[in-house]
């Protein structure tokens, strides 16, 4: 029933492209009705003139309209249950051969270019037509069919069982469902046609490969979920008083991270925090103070080395006397050591002090002192220091740009915080954490689709955390609409997340994947379905499933 209800609904969506596309250019009106006789979509020759005088017989009427009289045939669809189609022609003009030759083009032209398998046979079960889609569904050549009868097919194991001889006893639409050649699941829906003692002529069998359609429904079920998992372990974060509000994190890894910082954070020896710029170094540090108790008595301090001028860095850390240069204030000033007297003071970007102040920081370690700019005097501090770095401070000790024994001061306890891209568990989670975060502080309700959420699951947010929350801070903000999209994503975001060409000399196989994902990618936020993407790109609807679902792009 869930197989037949989906496909009923893919069918729907789809009609009218079909018809705009398929239908576009027969010579006679023609509608789709379903059986509470609404009409669901019409071709171009169709106008209102003739959705108005639309027949209410089984199979033969006639109409006028704008003063010609029509004739009006009506017929089943063959694959969906309770649709039909009405066409209508000047009457007269049926009985045209020349119109006849080119409906019959027409129709054929359709069998040989629909989707889904089409299986013609007569009322004894033996095989008259096919289409080129039996192959792709069965794995087996077409012109094999022809001739043969459905019972030779089922004691192959090709068919479980024959449609063909129920719709033949019970003289209606039967549709049943059977595992086909290589595993695959298949709906198959077998009409009658009537001749003219009302007795079955031939069977038409339309053949439908729910593979594609079950994997993506079932992978689209796994997303939900686990959408819906991150945001009630999210809550659960939240609503814990124990842990930190800023702390967001679902992967292992990290969790050993932050429950390391907890175990070290009343310990007072240095901590060198490693990673890339954005990774959340600040917070880590942040954290271990928090839970020590020293949080009791001091203040948390940050000063980032690598954004302060180096003539200003030296006042800055270890402050200053009055007097001791132009423009200082008349009373002095205390450094961040001072202010930070009891508590911790956090170093970022510590590869960026000069030499001459990794020095002074390599006494104030050593010795637990600190001298103003222009003082004399000594003043003894009790701080916890920790530092953090986006540079490999170990290169920089071999070039001469960073002191030895400063390093190993402060590489006592090392942490390295891994990037969001090895560490995918945490990026729903911080999406949502900032989502509900940007949402509260600008009163409003948006929401991020699931293509939205796929993609930002994909993607290798080079800029870290702090690129993720300034991306979501953004779209909260400029889009209008309470559900943002993926076409809502600037389009450098869009285009250029993911195609980057192989860094080096790869296998011609790993680039040619590499850029064919690059191209589904762009596909995906251009068009609207996998139809027009496989139109776009030249190729079959099925193949872009497959490639979708290859790359994990559903």
């Amino acid at each position: 029933m869930a197989e037949s209800i989906l496909c009923e609904e893919v069918f729907v969506m789809t009609t009218r492209e079909v018809l705009s596309h398929e239908w576009s250019y027969l010579p006679f009106p023609m509608l789709l009705v379903n059986d509470r006789g609404e009409i669901i979509a019409s071709n171009e020759q169709a106008n209102e003139d003739f959705h108005r005088c639309l027949p209410e017989v089984d199979q033969r009427s006639f109409c006028t309209v704008d003063g010609v009289e029509y004739t009006v045939e009506k017929y089943e669809h063959t694959h969906i249950d309770h649709y039909f189609f009405y066409l209508f022609y000047p009457k007269g003009k049926n009985g045209d051969s020349r119109n006849f030759e080119e409906m019959e083009r027409e129709l054929n032209s359709l069998l040989e270019s629909a989707y889904d398998a089409i299986y013609i046979t007569d009322a004894e079960g033996t095989t008259l037509k096919t289409n080129p889609a039996i192959e792709r569904i069965t794995k087996i050549p077409r012109d094999y069919y022809i001739g043969k009868n459905v019972n030779q097919l089922v004691e192959r194991g090709i068919l479980e069982e024959s449609v063909t001889f129920r719709v033949v006893e019970e003289k209606k639409p039967v549709t049943v469902y059977q595992r086909g050649q290589g595993d695959i699941e298949v709906m198959l829906t077998g009409s009658p046609i009537f001749n003219e003692a009302g007795e079955v002529e031939k069977v038409i069998t339309n053949i439908r490969d729910l593979t594609d359609l079950k994997q993506l429904r079932d992978e689209n079920q796994k997303v939900k979920e686990l959408n819906s998992f991150y945001k009630a372990e999210l809550n659960k974060m939240q609503a814990n008083p124990q842990v930190m509000k800023d702390v967001v994190c679902e992967s292992a890894e990290m969790k050993n991270i932050f429950f390391t910082g907890e175990r070290v954070s009343n310990i007072d020896a240095t901590i060198l925090v490693l990673g890339e710029t954005g990774v959340g170094k600040d917070v880590f540090a942040k954290h271990v103070h928090d839970n020590s108790l020293r949080s009791e008595e001091g203040e948390f301090i940050k000063i980032n080395c690598g954004a302060i001028p180096p003539t200003l860095l030296e006042s800055e850390l270890f402050g200053y006397e009055a007097g001791a240069f132009s423009g200082a204030q008349k009373d002095g000033k205390a450094g961040m050591f001072e202010l930070a007297n009891k508590g911790t003071l956090f170093l970022d970007e510590v590869g960026e002090l000069p030499l001459d102040l990794q020095v002074k920081l390599l006494r104030v370690l050593q010795e637990g002192e600190i001298r103003r700019v222009g003082s004399t005097q000594t003043t003894w501090i009790d701080v916890r220091v920790i530092a953090a770095t986006n540079r490999d401070l170990k290169k920089m000790v071999k070039e001469g740009n960073f002191r030895e024994d400063l390093y190993y001061r402060i590489n006592v306890i090392p942490i390295h915080i891994p990037p969001l891209r090895e560490r995918r568990e945490d990026i729903l989670p911080l999406v949502y954490y900032y989502l509900d975060h940007y949402n509260e502080k600008y009163d409003v309700h948006k929401q991020f689709s699931e293509a939205t959420l796929n993609f930002f699951y994909r993607f290798d947010w080079n800029g870290n955390v702090r690129e993720l929350s300034n991306l979501v801070e953004r779209l909260v903000v400029t889009i209008p609409t309470s559900m943002i999209d993926i076409v809502d994503l600037p389009v450098d975001l869009r285009e250029n997340g993911e195609d980057e060409l192989p860094q080096g000399i790869t296998t011609l196989q790993e680039a040619t994947e590499k850029s064919e994902k690059a191209l589904l990618i762009k596909a995906l936020s251009r068009y609207e379905n996998t139809y027009k993407i496989a139109e776009a790109l030249g190729t079959s609807q099925a193949t872009i499933v497959r490639k979708l679902k290859k790359y994990e792009l559903t």
